[in-house]
């Protein structure tokens, strides 16, 4: 029973882990179904830490795993026995269950891959541009402190396209930026910064191209 007990501990770690490794990029999610972007990046301070996050989910799961289908010794004792109805003895509960523990690394998974398919969660605010004349069309980059994940970019890309006049934006969290395509007689850099700064990332500089 100890054992069941230690493997289901273990299992419980490996879901905490697996939700900490993506909780930077679960957040502007959540940010933008609750309508309070300005959270977006609370958790941006765990991304550094992700890859370690990541390698403690599989190996607490692994080790729960390991466990679970290791050889058990058998052990005579009726005296957890003799009180369970018949046909029931010895049978395990659902949360010390091998399919309990399917369902846990399956989360862990969905989970883990979360930065890869969260851009399904934001509707696409593209517009359609008729560009009137080219010398009206400014490019400017900003930079951005805080973005994580290919989550962080869909965030900034969709808040940046709510505004008139957005010709294309292309946020990038490995680069730290986003490059933005306005109408400069429909929008201005002031109002593009005020976007991205209400995503909870910060504008640390802007020039333009």
């Amino acid at each position: 029973m100890n054992m069941e007990k230690s493997s289901n501990t273990v299992a419980y770690t490996g879901i905490i882990s697996a939700i900490a490794a993506s909780i930077c990029c679960i957040t502007p999610v959540l940010a933008l179904i609750a309508g309070t972007s300005g959270i977006a990046s609370t958790f941006s301070w765990i991304e550094p830490f992700r890859p370690y996050l990541i390698g403690l989910t599989i190996l607490v799961l692994g080790f729960a795993w390991y466990q679970k289908l290791k050889p058990q010794k058998e052990i005579d004792c009726e005296c957890e026995t003799d009180d369970l109805p018949a046909g029931k003895a010895g049978r395990p509960k659902f949360i010390q269950s091998k399919i309990f523990l399917g369902i846990v690394t399956l989360f862990a998974i969905i989970m883990l891959a979360f930065p890869y398919y969260s851009g399904i969660f934001y509707s696409n605010t593209e517009k359609q541009i008729i560009v009137v004349d080219k010398s009206d069309i400014k490019t400017t980059e900003y930079k951005i402190s805080g973005m994580t994940c290919t989550g962080c970019e869909e965030h900034v890309n969709h808040e940046i396209n709510k505004l008139n006049g957005i010709v294309n934006s292309k946020a990038s969290y490995e680069n730290g930026n986003a490059i933005v395509e306005f109408d400069k007689t429909k929008t201005n850099e002031t109002e593009i910064e005020k976007a991205i700064n209400a995503t909870g990332y910060k504008v640390t500089n802007k020039k333009e191209n």
